[in-house]
């Protein structure tokens, strides 16, 4: 055996080769593959496992074994390794005798002959024609079969990594089973990768960047769950939608097939959702700006907002076009679920095949389109045109949008025109040929539920971003929005109990204000409370056909109010209760004129009352008294409330024993969704 060290010029460290001449043979390392992958098997050196350098001689039980110890020597010296090459006796089928394992950058990479017309990718390759190698033969000795050490270079001609660097090699890289199963729950929640990372290593109690893998191995990971076969894709979708609607009977799906049978559009709608729709679906926004990434198809999705100013989800819609026919198809689906029952309202996109499948399915709806939608492509219409008069000409637009009257508008709207040279702008054009579906002094005798405002806009598409931020497999998807669904509704019913538990300020002292802070929602109270306060600034007028209201410090103009007290009924020609559902400080002055201390039950809106809004959630209902005992519940937790925060003991009381329930109710299991099969959706997909 030869023994020969000498130190490095280019690495700067003591180079230790070793070599057997009696199994001495030509090592080239210019070859880039390897010829044979390892069976499955490990074992333990027959020497001392304490050793940390490999020597001639030193033996193991399989090649694989010895692969490993080379392995987690390389990993502490700072690089890694690959099987190279293996030779077998004579290359004449005797089986594997010898084996070459080298280090990750030996070798170089062959050239690669570029083909005309067909994209190169211009990645840098990380071999160098590195020398360090390991080589094991294979030996029997008494018919017991052994591998020894025969040859060891630890040359290197490029620098070692350190220990916090060579943790990210390819080869020290890894996701376990047990983590994939972990970050496909974690996808479904539409978490980022990022937060995945960060509860991963809060659980494995790791420091930040010290997980066996990466952001970019994780973003792949998912990537690959994407890469199925889109018919086993579809079937796995209608299955899992079919498994949902088993246990619980009234989630409800609709789906069609082409000439092909291939799956064309499905939408679907959860219990919870069209439970909400009962009361909130008199405003609805359609947004069709999305697409599902996964299986690039078109995504509407249909979204409200309740009693609490929280966005609610009523439903979904995947569609393959994007043409009248699938449009029309989207909302008979959508009407279906809701047992025939369209919005007075539906806000969307400025689509005119989606206006035109609206006119027909739904011709009693208002039609709208979602400002927010309409402002967010001012940019591109309006930058270049303008130039540095872009944000003088958006400030005056904002400021006819919200004018009060039509009259007002179409005049404002001509001199802003004039005043910034827009008359042949197409852009210009097109928003004024549309402004009865945007403008509000058009829109304002219909109700919006506040959805106008860019308060509401940001909280509805941080919502819609929920689910759509990790998308996977399309058979999850339905999975992924129930849990956003469901993670909305726990988070609303939290921001419930604290707005209820907040104590409510009257600011008039007012009969009418104590007794609407007894009915609406603290939220909706604190809208009807903000015209209250203002009602006390306005005069209002007796005229033969009415009231004329106006400001104190006013001397001519003013609203025009109409009230029948004997039959409860008033109006203002600013139609704010129309638009909102909160009368105006106009009819609020003119009731208190008129000596009324209560407002009239219909101008307290059910949907804006302190009903309960927490529904049996989709994956738990399996009794037919189920929705009834939470309805019971939710009753009792509301006197509960009530009854606590009537002082600070009681409230002290109710916060610990509750607290105490819930860790009970906590340690109780809950079942969980299973995916069965179903044959009737198996069609010759």
């Amino acid at each position: 055996m030869a023994v020969r060290s000498k130190m490095s010029d280019d690495a700067g460290q003591m180079l230790l080769i070793y070599d057997d001449p009696s199994d001495h043979r030509s090592l080239s390392l210019d070859d880039a593959s390897s010829t044979e992958e390892s069976p499955d098997g490990t074992g333990l050196s027959l020497e001392a496992v304490n050793d940390v350098i490999p020597y001639i001689g030193q033996r193991f039980l399989t090649h694989d074994a010895a692969y490993d110890f080379y392995s987690t020597f390389a990993k502490r010296c700072g690089f890694s390794i690959r099987r190279h090459r293996t030779e077998g006796k004579d290359g004449v089928g005797k089986g594997l005798t010898r084996r070459y394992f080298v280090c990750h950058r030996a070798g170089n990479t062959p050239v690669k002959t570029l083909s005309e017309g067909k994209p190169q990718r211009n990645r840098r390759s990380s071999r160098c024609g590195c020398q360090a190698y390991l080589r094991i033969s294979k030996i029997t000795e008494l018919g017991s079969v052994e591998w020894r050490v025969t040859g060891f270079a630890n040359h290197h001609n490029h620098d070692l990594l350190e220990p916090s660097q060579v943790r990210f090699l390819p080869a020290y890289r890894s996701i376990s089973d047990a983590d994939k199963s972990r970050i496909l729950m974690f996808s479904k929640t539409g978490i980022t990768v990022q937060q995945m990372m960060r509860l991963m290593e809060l659980e494995k109690c790791v420091e930040p960047g010290f997980l066996p893998f990466t952001e970019k191995d994780v973003r792949n990971l998912l990537q690959s769950f994407k890469k199925l076969d889109p018919e086993d894709e579809n079937i796995d979708f209608l299955r899992m939608c079919q498994s949902i609607k088993e246990q619980d009977p009234n989630f409800k799906f609709e789906f069609t097939l082409d000439a092909n049978d291939k799956l064309e559009n499905i939408a679907w709608s959860y219990a919870s959702s069209i439970q909400a729709y009962e009361i909130f679906g008199d405003a609805v926004v359609f947004d069709t700006t999305h697409r599902l990434s996964a299986v690039e198809m078109p995504l509407g999705i249909w979204v409200g907002v309740n009693n609490y100013g929280v966005p609610c989800f009523f439903g979904c819609v995947l569609l393959r076009d994007e043409n009248v026919r699938s449009w029309s198809w989207a909302l008979q689906a959508f009407t279906g679920f809701m047992s025939g029952k369209a919005p007075q309202t539906i806000l969307t996109d400025h689509n005119m095949c989606l206006k035109e499948a609206i006119d027909g399915e739904m011709p009693a709806t208002k039609h709208a389109l979602c400002i927010w939608m309409v402002v967010g492509k001012f940019p591109s219409w309006f930058n270049a045109a303008l130039g540095e008069r872009y944000n003088d000409w958006k400030a005056e637009f904002y400021r006819l949008y919200h004018l009060e009257s039509i009259e007002e508008f179409e005049l404002g709207w001509r001199d802003m025109v004039n005043s910034f040279g827009l008359h042949t702008n197409r852009h210009i054009n097109n928003l004024y040929a549309s402004r009865s579906l945007w403008s509000l002094p058009y829109l304002r005798s219909h109700f919006l539920a506040g959805m106008t405002l860019s308060g509401r806009s940001k909280a509805i598409n941080a919502f819609i971003q929920r689910f759509l931020s990790a998308q996977t497999r399309l058979a999850h998807f339905v999975e992924q929005v129930a849990v956003a669904v469901d993670f909305k509704d726990q988070a609303t019913e939290q921001q419930t109990m604290q707005q209820n538990l907040q104590n409510i300020s009257l600011k008039t002292g007012a009969p009418m204000e104590s007794h609407a802070a007894s009915v609406l929602t603290p939220f909706a109270f604190s809208k009807l409370q903000e015209q209250l306060v203002l009602a006390a600034h306005y005069a209002s007028f007796q005229m033969e056909d009415g009231y004329l209201v106006r400001h104190h410090t006013k001397l001519d103009g003013g609203r025009k109010v109409y009230w029948v007290p004997q039959e409860g009924i008033i109006s203002c020609s600013c139609q704010l209760f129309e638009f909102s559902g909160f009368l105006c400080r106009h009819a609020l002055r003119v009731l208190s004129t008129g000596n009324c201390f209560q407002l009239p039950d219909r101008y307290l809106p059910l949907r804006w009352r302190r009903i309960s809004t927490s529904f049996s959630k989709t994956f738990r209902s399996n009794a037919d008294d189920h929705g009834e005992r939470v309805q019971f519940l939710q009753n009792l937790v509301s006197t509960l409330v009530s009854e606590s925060s009537k002082s600070k003991e009681r409230l002290e009381i109710a916060t610990e024993q509750t607290s105490i329930l819930l860790s009970r109710i906590r340690e109780q299991p809950i079942s969980s969704l299973s995916l069965r099969d179903i044959s009737s959706v198996q069609r010759n997909f």
